[in-house]
């Protein structure tokens, strides 16, 4: 395993072997009463009630999460002002989503019993597919109606941001397709900000949701100065081993993975249906997986519960 030099994950991975990531920030907002129906979800709240976010972060913080991201997976400008918010409004939103986590993380560190035995954690800033951005689960089939050159300006603004935003690292994730691998890519060539870790959103061991080969956008990714680690999100617990072997293969980086529950999303009626997988976090670890946490359906218990068996109770 290569761990780049000033990579912010290094200190987790020399003193812990594995780095523990937050579960579903989504998951955990409705779990506290939050209505996230519409095309902002979790992003809404950026407006509407900061507080509960900074609260949903601290519970993972707690929970033993050495990293936490943002609630700007479905924060675009667009989407912003598409639902009335103006460009200097929509900017600020994506700002805070970054600054509700450093004062989480902040007021988690402040508190001496927190830091026995602890890294001080993480804050990396979310940056969603152009799935998230339409709200239609297309970010599980990869199916776009635009190409390279739109997706490059899709992203661009929120990339600026972001990657100049204070936070600690950014997280690429579910990102399901050739094309979006390739202007990430470009992306991170022009502005690499603090550095990145990508995770793709795959229908199995071998292909991304688009149909395109795993390995050739692992091997896209890996070539690029400043990603810390790539791997797979919300992807079911039971086509994790497989996949980091896969990833594995063609990258010498960190790998990184936080599956979902197992059940399956259904984007016609916006619910979840089947059943739930467990994780088999220590198989992970000896596959080689080195980032572990979870994505929809993963609470703060069930990061607790991952903490003890890779490590220790936080």
């Amino acid at each position: 395993m290569k761990i780049p030099e000033n990579s912010p994950i290094r200190p987790f991975l020399d003193r812990q072997g594995v780095m523990i990531l937050d579960g579903g920030l989504a998951t955990e907002l409705e779990a506290g009463g939050a209505d996230l129906a519409g095309g902002l979800w979790s992003a809404r709240l950026l407006s509407d009630d900061p507080a509960r976010i900074r609260r949903a972060h601290q519970d993972f913080l707690e929970a033993g999460a050495d990293c936490i991201v943002t609630a700007s997976y479905q924060a675009t400008v667009g989407r912003f002002l598409e639902s009335g918010y103006s460009s200097q409004q929509a900017e600020a939103l994506l700002q805070l989503s970054v600054e509700l986590a450093v004062e989480a993380r902040d007021r988690f560190w402040s508190v001496e019993q927190n830091r026995n035995g602890r890294i001080r954690p993480l804050v990396a800033a979310s940056i969603g597919p152009y799935g998230a951005y339409l709200a239609d689960g297309s970010e599980y089939s990869g199916q776009y109606d635009i190409g390279e050159q739109e997706l490059y300006a899709f992203h661009r603004g929120r990339w600026e941001l972001l990657a100049a935003s204070g936070a600690d690292l950014l997280a690429c994730e579910t990102i399901p397709s050739l094309p979006e691998t390739r202007v990430l890519c470009r992306l991170m060539e022009e502005n690499p900000g603090p550095g990145a870790w990508v995770s793709f959103s795959c229908r199995d061991s071998r292909y991304l949701r688009d149909g395109a080969e795993l390995a050739l956008a692992v091997k896209a990714i890996a070539r690029i100065a400043g990603v810390t680690a790539v791997g797979v999100n919300c992807v079911a617990p039971a086509l994790v081993h497989g996949m980091i072997r896969t990833v594995q293969a063609h990258s010498p980086l960190p790998v990184v993975v936080y599956p979902n529950s197992g059940e399956l999303w259904d984007a016609g009626d916006s619910c979840w249906t089947g059943s739930r997988n467990e994780f088999e976090a220590r198989e992970w670890v000896e596959a080689g997986a080195a980032l572990i946490g979870g994505c929809c359906r993963v609470g703060p218990e069930e990061i607790r519960r991952l903490r003890t068996a890779l490590l220790a109770a936080p």
